[in-house]
Parts: C-alpha cells; structure tokens; sequence
C-alpha cells in the first residue's frame, strides 16, 4: 500500500482496496498503522457536486521519511532532498573541473552542497539514509567502487568515506548511476505499466540500466548491466578500461567529439549541436555516426532483454531529435525483427536528474519494503557538515 501511495500518488480508501485487493477493514487497519508510523496521512476530499459523501484521500508524507541523494559523474556533482512520494525538497547541481577526480575530494565537494539542503528541511522530519549514484562499478552490498575509469578511480570504499565525512549517523547506499537512472524512470518517467525497460545513459562514457519484470536486473553483487564496455567494434579503439573496441569508444562523449573534431571538455557536445544546427556537415555526420553505433548497441541488448521501452539519459537525450533515426536504424541492423517490433525508443522523461532522484528511490525503497524499520531521526551533524 506505501509502495501505492508512494509511486501513484494521493488516493482514497476505496481506491486503495481496489489497487491492492485487500478488503476494507484491512486497508483501514493499514491507514492506521502506516498513520502511525507518521508515513501518510488522510485529507479531507475536494467537495464536488456529486451525491454522497467524499471519501478522504490518503496522502503519502514527504517529512516522514526523507532520502538524501548524491549523484557523482564527470562533469557534475548533484545533491537533492526528496521525500517520501517523490517530493523534492531542494536540489543543488555544480559543473565541477575535470582535474579534480580525487574520490577524497569530490566526497568533500558534495559534503559541502549537502548541508544547507538538510538545513533547510521541515522541523520534525525523519531522514532515512544517504544514497548516491556513481559512474563505476559499483559492489552494492558495501558501496566499494572497483572501477571507475572515468573518474580515474580504483578500489574506492565510497560509501565508508561518505559515512565519515557526513558524520550523521545514517546508512549509506551507494550504486551505479545508470541502474539508478533505470530505477527512476520505471518509477517516476515511463508510462503506467511498464514492466521490461532499458535506461542508457551518456556521458564521457555510456551506462545501462535494466528493468526486467518490474525488478532492477544488478547480478549477483550488483555489476550487471555494464554494456558500455562490451565489445562492439574488435577493430577499434582502446578504452580507458583497459579493453579495446567497447561500445563507449565508439558511441560515447568523446566518439562525437572526436568525429566531430570538437575540442574535449564540458561543453564540447553543446558546441557540436549548435555547428549541426547551423548546417556544419562534420557535426550533422559525427552525431548521425554515433547515433549509428548507439542503436547497434541498443539492438543487441534488445536481443538480450526483450524490453518494451529504451530510455535514452544523459547526452543522449540532449542530443535525441537530431539523432533519433539514426539511433532506430542502427538498432534495426541488429536486432531481431521480433523484439525490435515491440521496443519503443524515447528520451529520458527526468532529464539530468534521473539517476539523481534513483539514489533517492534506492533509499525510499527500503523504507517501502519494511516501513517500521526503515526510517531513523537525522543525528546531529559534526564538523563534517558544518
């Protein structure tokens, strides 16, 4: 019923019994609780013409249980409150220099950004963890980065040096920004009812997210899904992860930079999108060949997955309608007619924010799995937040 009322929104009791197919008395009984727990709470209905009496509407309650979430790419780092329901309290989203990569220091910066968002937050509210999504692979169980090539990290304990430097006393979950992303739109962007979706993401590198049956697909430790460093071209390029001809080299940042002989930095992919519009033919054929590459890739995972909806994240969505039937034609060379018959690709509906907000569902959902254990009250902040 939380999971209802935090993913669909406000509903009555009626509506409830009918979602969930529990009997009346027992939903009642479940308001109460959860009431209780102080993680929703009953309104009056809006008075309309109709005859009888309008049913309260059970709404979910942002304060009582609240997600911080980070989000730590190349370009970016990103800090937001949201709570429960998916309301967003306060966001924070800084370009930060490609040569300051240290995980020492970008732990500090987003450290930093965090603190007048919990500051701001409403008297009284219940913070149940800290989660944040990274551009590596990721070990779920303790939030140890193994790699992250394009971060320049190693063997990173994440989630122990978050821990330590926000010294707040909450749980700290750390995964992959792309399965985060996937997370977050099956949630909060794709239409009602699908089940099978694949979130790709763009950035320096390319990250995938799978959603198989309405359940994150992560492996046994939570590396699953890590298509931008399959083999794609064996006559290609080396990757910074150390293989040669991923899929990354071929359709990701620094493939249309390259192609499109753009110089490499932040807004290198805004410059080549500004030449194409104006007609420059080298950029209107880097963005058509990497979009070319992005749907071979996408129709071999189509192959793989048989999922109903793409999601495109990142670069790509920024990049989407100039790319779009080069995407769908590469993917169509691949792909078996079939599945590829089935599969619609679209651009991200939550834009920069999708793994961002999927750090803050990767919390919200343990709340949702157990709601009497699942929160805590914020402990007082030390000099870490200050």
């Amino acid at each position: 019923m939380l999971e209802r009322l935090h993913v669909g929104g406000p509903a009555s009791r009626s509506e409830l019994t009918a979602a969930t197919g529990l009997n009346r008395s027992t939903v009642a009984d479940l308001i109460a609780e959860l009431g209780e727990l102080e993680l929703v709470e009953e309104r009056p209905a809006v008075v309309t013409s109709r005859p009888g009496r309008p049913s309260p509407v059970v709404h979910p309650r942002p304060d009582g249980a609240v997600a911080l979430a980070m989000e730590l790419v190349v370009d970016s780092i990103a800090v937001a409150t949201v709570g429960l329901g998916g309301h967003v309290y306060n966001r924070v989203r800084v370009a930060r220099p490609r040569d300051r990569f240290s995980p020492e220091e970008t732990v500090q910066d987003v450290v930093k950004l965090a603190g007048p968002l919990l500051d701001s937050l409403p008297a009284g509210y219940r913070l149940c963890g800290v989660g944040a999504a990274v551009a590596g692979i990721t070990r779920r169980a303790d939030g140890f980065v193994h790699l992250a090539p394009n971060l320049g990290w190693r063997d990173v304990p994440l989630a122990a040096l978050l821990a330590e430097e926000l010294d707040i006393g909450t749980a700290v979950a750390v995964a992959n920004e792309a399965d985060l992303g996937a997370l977050a739109e099956y949630r909060r962007g794709a239409p009602p009812g699908t089940e099978h979706l694949l979130y790709i993401s763009g950035e320096v590198g390319i990250g995938s997210g799978v959603i198989v049956d309405g359940e994150p697909l992560l492996g046994a430790a939570g590396y699953a899904g890590e298509a931008g460093h399959t083999l794609i071209n064996p006559a290609g390029r080396a990757c910074r992860c150390g293989a040669v001809g991923c899929w990354e080299t071929e359709a990701g940042e620094l493939a249309l930079l390259r192609r499109a002989r753009v110089r490499g930095d932040a807004s290198g992919v805004d410059t080549v999108a500004e030449r194409a519009d104006a007609g420059d033919p080298t950029a209107v054929r880097a963005i058509a060949e990497v979009g070319r590459w992005l749907g071979i890739g996408i129709g071999n995972l189509v192959n793989l997955f048989n999922p109903e909806l793409v999601v495109l994240g990142g670069l790509y969505e920024r990049l989407f309608d100039r790319f779009a039937s080069s995407v769908r034609e590469g993917m169509r060379t691949r792909a078996l007619a079939a599945p590829g018959e089935l599969v619609t690709i679209v651009p991200s509906a939550l834009g920069i924010d999708a793994a961002l907000l999927g750090a803050a569902e990767l919390v919200l959902s343990g709340v949702i799995a157990d709601p009497a254990d699942g929160r805590q009250r914020p402990a007082a902040r030390a000099g870490g937040m200050t």
